[in-house]
């Protein structure tokens, strides 16, 4: 019963801020130490006027990777400045010259001594003197991000999205002459593919995961011989009709290709033939196996899973127990291979029984944040998204049971990956509030020791403000302590303008706050589950929009910002709100102007599940817009 109390003066709490008759605290902090730029104490000059005395060098015959980093810092100071610097290895360096050293050289040995064995994977050290400048990374790989990680911090250049670059112009460059820094990534693998990413853009933004691409050039990536469901490519469906038994045991008593058995032994054997077969085909050096069930909970039932499911207390045994038992039987052959399995939907709860553990080659990638709030903190909310949706699901208090797996996760294995999806897929049109938890629900993963975050919903998902979204996620991902506020500022005068900055920060401020307040924001909410404004607050941001809308900036900025402003429009459709109010005469001609932006603006779908119709004269305009799919 006091459940019950509690909820109710929840949805009481709720109903008069939605009503505007409690203010909604606008003032987000959007997590992160305090931005601290890079200060001059003694000048280094490296570039007067134009002009240059400097080399950049490396060891003799440097590999593709280091000839990337000399490369990209030759192309940027010159774009800078004006200044060409020459490109020489050590031995062609002239007496007395100052220089800028990339990697690791014997030149290095006389200025400063450098462990590179204290130096995580991908991380790198600079170090200036006065008159050398090094750059050197644990590897190549290190090394090249070092040279990017100089070029934004210290000299200002930004690649915000694959098409969106700003390069300084500046005749003079000068730095710190007592610069020693080592810098390490918070995570060991990252992934962030924006729309129409490529492997010079991933390495500008230090994420490692390509999944299919070698990127020898920028030093190689993270690449799968089998990824995502793959259990149906390893043991084909074509096998039932003389083996059902190798599939699921549904509780009904029949088999499904819906899942497979994977306590069946013969299973083990055919995967593992696949996957050799797999490995020895592949041509891109990929070291990673992946084991996917597909997307459905429809698990086996047999008698000896059911059984591993009792007494390790979670449906995720199987699975764990085989992938173990796969990287096992391979390990002699591939020894430098990495296996990985979902821990997803049925199989995203750890072993209650820890003593089960993952090998140490043996990775679970975990998918619970899929059904987690994204509006509020991962370890304080623990509301999930749930089928049935009851007043106290709704708005009880839960205990955090995702950020509890998490934990759990990683006292089962060394190696985790967080698997994260951050829209929202049926209304990827629509704003999505987790903004403000970005940086809280990773640094979390970070602390009780996740070891990869993986966010595998940027790529061709044009969703509201998702260029935004993807380039924060690659600065925690890189630095789970770094300011998110001041890269959030950084992107959207970029992106949209500075005269819009302004407007659009506040817009997200206000709809951040509001969501926050009033609702629990999902991975697949509908359109009425986010959030609810007070007339007041609408008319607001009506009034913030059309500032922005119309202000002091690029025509390609001002695009920008008509693409963020259909998200706004494409909620108020749906809600009825505005011009698009359902007794309003001219609704029909208002979600047709919408229908018309969304095209003219390149948004092909408002939902992951179906496009809009291609044309104008297979859309009922009646309809709000979830429905034009």
């Amino acid at each position: 019963m006091l459940e019950y109390i509690k909820a109710l003066f929840c949805v009481i709490e709720v109903l008069f801020l939605s009503m505007g008759l409690i203010p909604v605290d606008k003032n987000i902090d959007y997590g992160g130490g305090v931005y601290t730029p890079p200060s001059v104490a003694t000048e280094m000059v490296i570039v007067d006027n134009g002009v240059s005395e400097y080399y950049i060098v490396t060891a003799e015959n440097p590999d593709e990777c280091i000839v990337t980093a000399t490369e990209e810092l030759q192309t940027y100071i010159e774009k800078i400045s004006g200044a060409k610097l020459d490109i020489v290895t050590e031995s062609n360096l002239p007496k007395g010259s100052k220089a800028f050293i990339v990697g690791e050289t014997e030149l290095e040995e006389s200025i400063v001594a450098i462990d590179r064995s204290e130096i995580k994977t991908d991380g790198f050290r600079l170090y200036s003197d006065g008159d050398y400048f090094i750059i050197t990374g644990a590897d190549s790989r290190g090394t090249l991000y070092g040279v990017y990680t100089f070029l934004e911090e210290y000299l200002g250049v930004r690649w915000f999205t694959p098409t969106l670059e700003v390069v300084p112009e500046n005749e003079d460059i000068i730095v710190d002459a007592d610069i020693d820094r080592t810098v390490e990534p918070s995570f060991s693998v990252r992934r962030n593919d924006c729309a129409g990413t490529n492997d010079a853009h991933r390495a500008r933004t230090k994420m490692n995961v390509s999944f299919w691409q070698p990127a020898t050039a920028y030093g190689g990536a993270l690449t799968y011989v089998v990824w995502d469901a793959s259990l149906p490519s390893l043991v084909p469906d074509s096998l039932f009709a003389e083996h059902p038994e190798y599939f699921a045991l549904q509780e009904d008593g029949t088999r499904s290709t819906d899942h497979v058995c994977l306590s069946n032994p013969d299973v083990l054997d055919i995967t593992i033939a696949s996957v050799r077969e797999k490995i020895e085909a592949n041509t891109i050096g990929a070291k990673y196996v992946h084991i996917g069930q597909k997307d459905n909970q429809n698990y086996c039932h047999c008698e000896s899973c059911e059984a591993l499911y009792e007494k390790y207390g979670s449906v995720c045994a199987p699975t764990l127990i085989f992938t173990n038992n796969l990287a096992d039987a391979l390990d002699e052959d591939y020894p430098d291979f990495m296996f990985t399995f979902f821990a997803y939907l049925e199989t995203e709860r750890p072993p209650q029984d820890l003593s089960l553990k993952c090998n140490k080659n043996v990775a679970p990638v975990l998918c619970g944040l899929h059904s987690a709030c994204r509006s509020h903190p991962l370890t304080e909310c623990g509301n999930e998204d749930v089928q049935e949706e009851t007043l106290l699901t709704a708005y009880g208090e839960h205990e955090p049971r995702i950020a509890e797996d998490f934990l759990n996760w990683t006292k089962v294995a060394e190696t985790t990956y967080i698997y994260d999806y951050t829209i929202n897929f049926l209304n990827v049109a629509q704003f999505f509030s987790n903004f403000g938890t970005m940086q809280s629900t990773i640094k979390y993963m970070h602390d009780i020791g996740i070891t990869g975050y993986i966010y595998n919903c940027g790529d061709g998902h044009y969703a509201a403000f998702n260029e935004l979204r993807n380039y924060l996620l690659t600065k925690l991902q890189w630095d789970v302590d770094c300011d998110v506020e001041y890269h959030m500022m950084d992107f959207i005068k970029a992106y949209y303008g500075e005269d819009a900055a302004p407007y659009i920060k506040e817009i997200l401020d206000i709809q951040t706050a509001q969501i926050a307040a009033t609702a629990h924001a999902f991975d697949f909410d509908w359109h009425y589950q986010s959030g609810y404004y007070p007339i007041h607050t609408i008319s607001k941001l009506d009034r913030l929009w059309k500032k922005a809308l119309n202000a002091d900036i690029t025509d390609e900025q001002r695009f920008n910002v008509e693409v963020a402003n259909l998200s706004w429009e494409y909620f108020k459709a749906n809600q009825f709100l505005g011009e698009y109010f359902f007794l309003n005469p001219f609704r029909l001609k208002a979600n047709e102007e919408l229908y018309d932006a969304f095209k003219s603006h390149g948004i092909s779908r408002v939902s992951s599940f179906g496009l809009i119709p291609e044309n104008k004269e297979d859309v009922d305009f009646m309809l709000r817009p979830f429905n034009w799919r």
